[in-house]
């Protein structure tokens, strides 16, 4: 195999993210990259355990004359969210990913690169294939189904584990020791639609061109989220002329802030209704942030002829619970300044047969918080004539005032990079919430190289920082 990082350091570490790149591994397709680290620990003399949910685990014995010390355990997640540009063909089902660097960043074309979790799964795996010179017994845990409710970390069974301790690789900010992390929950939302015969004529609204981000670690960076934008521009025409939706999407996942939204409607007058939305558009801009100055907005006459469209009444209903619904940052923490507290995300809008789905991700540490968001989309949806689920509930990660594992890192991130790292609690979850729930007295941080753009085809990994996260685990395992 010829790699992209040829030549590059970690040699292992980077050889090893590329291959696991040339496998498919979207959430709830991971049977085939399991069944891959099976191979590959067992190959290794390593004992290895693969349960139904196709989590793995891996104990590496440890070095001779270590066999006595306490086993550390490393954990992460295969899965990856798989976005793609809309003029990007490629089949997360079926295809690797095309892998290309750019000025010391690894990158996909088009896609995004799994950065998030791959570098754990690269790094996990270079363990396993002896890469390290010295280290006690390493426990692997690589866990399914992370980005769609952390449901691997939830259905494994944690009585197999031995460690004390446990680094967490799924952080993507080299000089940053996550300590804490928020909960979350998922929530559909589906308002029932009834169509009539198109009368009138149809234009369609494309919107494209935002940066979109993490759902967690990006909600509070001021980005706008298509669909709710999308939302406020056909607002802005029903102030001017009546509007019935035809169909209205945006996003493919619930932790991604989608980045693309389109919408089609049937007015009296398309040009007229163009104009509403391009000068709502150009009140929008002085409104961006700079990460979303490639904002395009495009008004066409779609070259299929549409035959129904929403009556008046459901297309209300659909506009009133875009144009309502808490979306972003809903309150900052009370005791970690600057840090978001409650938020809640619109990931997908979806226009199906019979109804308009809207799927939700809301996170707080805080249990009260998560309820009042169920609470609120209930009584939203019950207003509207919807119907709400709420499902992949998971369990937030509290501060510990003792963690020898973090006074470990300190000390070898230190002397690695120069300078001592910041201790920080995040709004994203990690499996770090459920895996404490299990094993309480586990004593756990996150770490991860410098990565930027997850969840969107602008996912990058920095080189030069996947390097220095490898020298740090192997000073702490050393």
């Amino acid at each position: 195999m010829k790699y992209v990082t040829e030549g590059l350091e970690p040699r292992r570490v980077l050889e090893l993210f590329e291959e696991i790149s040339a496998i498919p591994r979207a959430s709830g397709n991971e049977a085939a990259i399991a069944a891959w680290i099976e191979k590959f620990a067992k190959e290794r003399g390593c004992f290895c355990l693969k349960d139904k949910s196709n989590n793995v685990f891996v104990r590496v014995p440890a070095s001779a004359g270590r066999e006595h010390e306490a086993a550390v355990l490393l954990q992460g997640h295969t899965d990856m969210v798989c976005e793609k540009n809309s003029d990007t063909e490629h089949d997360f089902s079926s295809e690797g990913l095309k892998l290309y660097l750019e000025d010391g960043w690894l990158r996909a074309r088009g896609t995004t690169l799994g950065g998030d979790d791959g570098a754990a799964v690269a790094i996990m795996l270079a363990v396993i294939d002896g890469c390290l010179e010295s280290h006690p017994t390493v426990e692997c845990l690589f866990t399914t189904d992370e980005e769609v409710g952390l449901l691997g970390a939830g259905s494994f069974d944690y009585s197999v584990i031995t460690a004390k301790s446990m680094i967490n690789l799924d952080s993507e900010e080299e000089g940053a020791v996550i300590v804490g992390c928020a909960g979350g929950v998922r929530s559909d939302v589906e308002i029932p639609i009834k169509f009539q015969p198109v009368r009138g004529e149809v234009l369609k609204i494309s919107l494209t061109g935002l940066c979109g981000g993490h759902s967690g670690e990006n909600i509070n960076c001021g980005r706008a989220n298509a669909s709710k934008l999308m939302g406020r521009l056909l607002l802005a025409v029903s102030r001017k002329m009546r509007v019935n939706l035809i169909s209205v999407s945006g996003g493919t996942k619930d932790n991604a802030i989608p980045r693309e939204a389109f919408a089609e409607i049937s007015v009296a007058n398309a040009e007229r209704a163009a104009r509403a939305v391009m000068s709502e558009v150009n009140r929008v801009r002085g409104e961006l942030c700079a990460e979303d100055a490639q904002l395009t907005v495009v008004c066409s006459v779609p070259a299929d002829a549409c035959e129904s469209m929403m009556t008046a009444e459901s297309t209300r209903r659909v506009l009133a619970l875009l144009g309502t619904v808490q979306n972003g940052v809903i309150e900052m923490s009370r005791d970690v300044p600057g840090l978001v507290g409650f938020s809640r995300n619109l990931g997908v809008v979806k226009t199906n047969e019979n109804s308009v789905s809207f799927i939700f991700s809301s996170r707080s540490a805080l249990e009260s918080q998560l309820d009042a968001s169920v609470d609120s989309l209930d009584a939203l949806a019950a207003a509207l004539g919807g119907k709400t689920r709420h499902y992949s509930r998971y369990p937030g990660w509290s501060y510990a005032q003792r963690s020898p594992i973090r006074n470990k890192y300190l000390k070898a991130a230190t002397r690695v990079l120069g300078y001592e790292p910041k201790v920080m609690m995040i709004h994203a979850g990690l499996e770090c919430g459920i895996i404490r729930s299990r094993l309480p007295k586990l004593d756990m941080i996150a770490i991860g190289p410098d990565m930027r753009g997850i969840h969107s085809p602008d996912e990058a990994l920095s080189i030069a920082s996947m390097e220095n996260v490898w020298k740090i685990v192997a000073e702490m395992l050393k």
